[in-house]
């Protein structure tokens, strides 16, 4: 044992992997996933091992490069939040048919409750889907010891796992006992090139191979020292991940119940099926959706025993949290401070000078001119546009989307159509939607509002950052109608000018309103 440290969950699956001798680390940042890869960028050791530590311009290219760095034996971690994992899913699913030379983990941060996202989706669902073995911590500690683990089953079973955080153990801090660091691997290259080439005959044979090991995964699962077993009175609990960790808070087992803990996928189905046959009623925590309370009643429950999300004793919604899961167990809850009725809520907005409420301004200013103008807008600090005092935008869906809506709307005759974008957002998944546009000849005005940083999730690098006009004239956007402005209250009248003309012009038009985000401008001063 080397040292302890008091570490965020984020912390501890980022030290975890520097000592489990990654090479490489690749990410797009999203919260509550991005303190993993901000660790490894600040970690000396990480530093000193030349771990490759930078940001991708999407999940998809940073699960591909992680991809890359397992082809040559190394080890890689990949790491996004929940959504992100819809971006990186055709990689992800056809990396389980390539499988692994060096071990890859596929880090996903969930948001029940949805804190900072657009959904509560499950990442299990996409383990399962993908036949991939599954992790989930239960706490900070054990997120630190179980990634070494998973790149030793990843590396054994030539598969990438799946390793799902949700917002709290991401979030909390607990001590954590570490140890030293393994070398990282050497380069050496796969023995069988051919599944590495997913033409239909490698594929069709390397997804049989595939479906033959999930007994040996299942086999490991209920073998797993993150699964255990522990036989109580005739109440069961199945509790999954952080899940754990709130039955324990609640109980310390006080209440003798039988508890299996369970922290690796795929389901170990023999220690469930003791469960259902020993107790008289069993309860599922876990945080996110039914993913093992659906299979639980499906595959073995034919009773009535399975309790949890879809019977009601948990909320169906939202994150698991100790007081709910108190209810669900039947114990006495202490009256909680009710801060609805004391503290007057702060919706969140757009800093004080920030270059996006500029933007807002003027393109308001402009549209209120037209009787049936729509703002289609994008994942980041602008989408507060929606609120007051601006409520400028008229939809914000997934990354990318406003400027593939502000075409699909104007292909069906809307005009004014604008989509407003940011700069990350536009490398992640919007040049492709201009591209579209610029074929098309749509008649749309993009607004590309450039802060010169990824600033929602706290002031990482913009993979786009002094390249804008370039890009936009590569995809054929005609030079003269990429227009760059500084939004400040004093240029107001030539934004509204510019904005004026580009609507007007018949065509797909680009303007890049360009401000340093002040959060990252007082960091540097």
């Amino acid at each position: 044992m080397k040292e302890k440290l008091l570490l965020l969950g984020d912390q501890a699956i980022a030290l975890g992997a520097i000592h489990a001798g990654i090479t490489g680390v690749y990410a797009y940042p999203g919260t509550p996933s991005t303190e993993i890869t901000e660790y490894i960028q600040d970690s000396p050791l990480a530093t000193e091992r030349k771990i490759r530590s930078q940001w991708c311009a999407n999940e998809k290219t940073a699960m591909e490069a992680a991809l890359g760095v397992s082809y040559v034996g190394k080890r890689s971690l990949v790491c996004m939040k929940h959504v992100g994992l819809n971006v990186a899913a055709d990689a992800f699913v056809n990396s389980s048919m390539t499988g692994t030379n060096g071990g890859l983990v596929v880090l996903v941060a969930d948001d029940p409750s949805m804190h900072s996202s657009q959904n509560e989706q499950d990442s299990r669902f996409y383990g399962k889907f993908a036949f991939m073995p599954i992790f989930e911590p239960s706490s900070q500690q054990e997120a630190y010891d179980m990634i070494r683990y998973a790149f030793d089953v990843s590396e054994k079973f030539e598969l990438p796992v799946l390793m799902r955080l949700t917002t709290r153990m991401a979030h909390s801090r607990s001590e954590v006992a570490t140890y030293e660091a393994r070398e990282q691997n050497p380069i050496k290259f796969p023995e069988d090139k051919s599944r590495w080439v997913l033409l239909p005959v490698n594929a069709r044979r390397r997804y049989n191979e595939l479906l033959a090991v999930q007994p040996e995964l299942e086999k490991i699962s209920v073998e797993s020292p993150y699964n255990n077993y522990k036989q109580g009175n005739k109440k069961g609990v199945i509790a999954c991940g952080i899940g754990y960790n709130y039955l324990m808070e609640n109980s310390t087992n006080e209440c003798g119940y039988t508890i299996l803990k369970i922290s690796q996928y795929p389901l170990p189905k023999q220690l469930i099926q003791k469960v259902v046959d020993e107790c008289d009623e069993v309860l599922v925590l876990e945080d996110g959706q039914p993913f093992v309370e659906e299979q639980v009643r499906g595959l073995l429950d034919q009773s009535g025993k399975i309790k949890g999300r879809l019977t009601g004793e948990l909320p169906r919604v939202g994150e698991l949290t100790p007081d709910n899961v108190r209810v669900a167990l039947g114990l006495d809850v202490e009256k909680q401070f009710d801060s609805s009725k004391n503290i007057v809520p702060r919706p969140p907005a757009l800093c004080s000078g920030c270059g996006h409420s500029d933007v807002y301004k003027a393109l308001n200013e402009v549209i209120k001119e037209y009787s049936n103008a729509k703002v289609f807008s994008d994942i980041g600090c602008y989408t507060l546009g929606a609120l007051p005092p601006f409520r400028a935008i008229d939809t914000c869906v997934d990354m990318g989307a406003s400027i593939t809506m502000a075409k699909g709307a104007a292909d069906a005759g809307l005009f004014p159509s604008v989509a407003v974008i940011g700069d990350s957002t536009f490398t992640h998944s919007g040049i492709t939607g201009l591209l579209d546009a610029v074929n098309s000849g749509v008649n749309i005005t993009v607004v590309i509002s450039d802060n010169l940083t990824t600033a929602m999730t706290g002031g990482q690098d913009s993979a786009g950052t002094e390249k804008l006009e370039n890009i936009c004239y590569g995809v054929g956007v005609e030079k003269s109608h990429v227009r760059v402005v500084v939004p400040l209250p004093k240029n107001m009248d030539e934004i509204k000018k510019v904005i004026k003309d580009e609507i007007e012009y018949n065509g797909v038009s680009v303007i890049i309103p360009r401000r340093e985000c002040i959060q990252t401008l007082k960091r540097k001063k």
